[in-house]
């Protein structure tokens, strides 16, 4: 049986998984919570013996429930979170039929091929390879980011000041849900944490064919400074470390994708002509468009 100091240190631990699977630094979270950066550290490190109504607070701004913080349950896979978030949505009758069905034949709808969602961290090129798809076979370019800013009447960086990370989180969900329901065929550019959520990960794996748009830390950091955006990274001497920890956080969730397109050390035109290989071998949706000229 674990003592008080175990127990205390496995819920810090799991605090500052999700923190970081998220991408929230301690500042964020302590303005969203209204819980100070200082006993927020404690708790992460295992010293704060935090009231289990200042957890609460945590736990809803960090989008999860109090008993996923302090259950001595081994965490759960991503696999299970999707099945289990996937599983909660249906009637009781589509869950008995569930129960003796694979995902994948459950779920998957017939127009997924004529959709393509771009996943990843900011700096990827996740932008870049969208604005040339649309470019060059007239497929609708979607940000996520954008339909959000038009349906909050506000920039991204107002909703979070206001509504916090949960406030964000609904409208993602609203953008995506409404993107999908417009557009039958067009390339969606991702924020880097839509996977974080169970809910909206299913409805991108169940209605797009999703490519994880990865690089390694180092470009990553140093094509969004290039782009003169710190987000979420400012005002924080440890970006370097706090980056490397969100993606150790969120790969597994990005590996649920359909495939993988690693821009690490090549030029945007050298991944383009990756991507557009790998469509034309996976998906039907560059057909009877103008070819890209090599």
């Amino acid at each position: 049986m674990d003592t008080n100091q175990q127990f205390l240190q496995r819920v810090g631990d799991k605090v500052r998984s999700y923190r970081a699977r998220r991408g929230m630094t301690r500042k964020i979270l302590a303005h969203d919570s209204l819980v100070s950066e200082r006993y927020l550290a404690d708790l992460e490190q295992g010293k704060g013996n935090i009231s289990i109504s200042l957890l609460r607070q945590v736990a809803n701004s960090l989008g999860a429930d109090v008993s996923e913080l302090v259950s001595t349950k081994p965490e759960q896979s991503p696999e299970l979170s999707l099945i289990m978030q996937f599983l909660s949505e249906l009637t009781n009758d589509e869950q008995q039929k569930a129960l003796g069905m694979l995902y994948n034949q459950f779920s998957r709808q017939g127009n997924i091929h004529r959709r393509i969602a771009l996943i990843g961290l900011r700096g990827a090129g996740k932008t870049s390879l969208g604005t040339l798809l649309e470019k060059n076979f007239d497929l609708p370019f979607i940000r996520l980011a954008d339909q959000i800013e038009k349906l909050a009447g506000m920039s991204i960086s107002e909703v979070f000041s206001l509504s916090g990370q949960s406030g964000y989180q609904r409208l993602e969900e609203k953008a995506l849900m409404s993107s999908l329901n417009e557009y039958q065929r067009c390339c969606l550019e991702t924020g880097g944490s839509i996977v974080s959520e169970p809910k909206t990960l299913n409805l991108l794996l169940t209605n797009c064919f999703v490519i994880w748009v990865k690089a390694t830390p180092e470009e990553h950091m140093q094509r969004v400074i290039d782009q003169g955006d710190l987000r979420p990274m400012a005002d924080n001497k440890e970006a370097m470390h706090d980056l490397q920890q969100i993606l150790i956080e969120r790969s597994p969730f990005y590996e649920k994708a359909d495939a993988v397109l690693d821009t690490s050390g090549k030029s945007v035109d050298e991944s383009f002509q990756e991507l557009t290989q790998l469509l034309r071998e996976s998906t039907s949706i560059l057909q009877s468009n103008r070819s890209v000229e090599p």
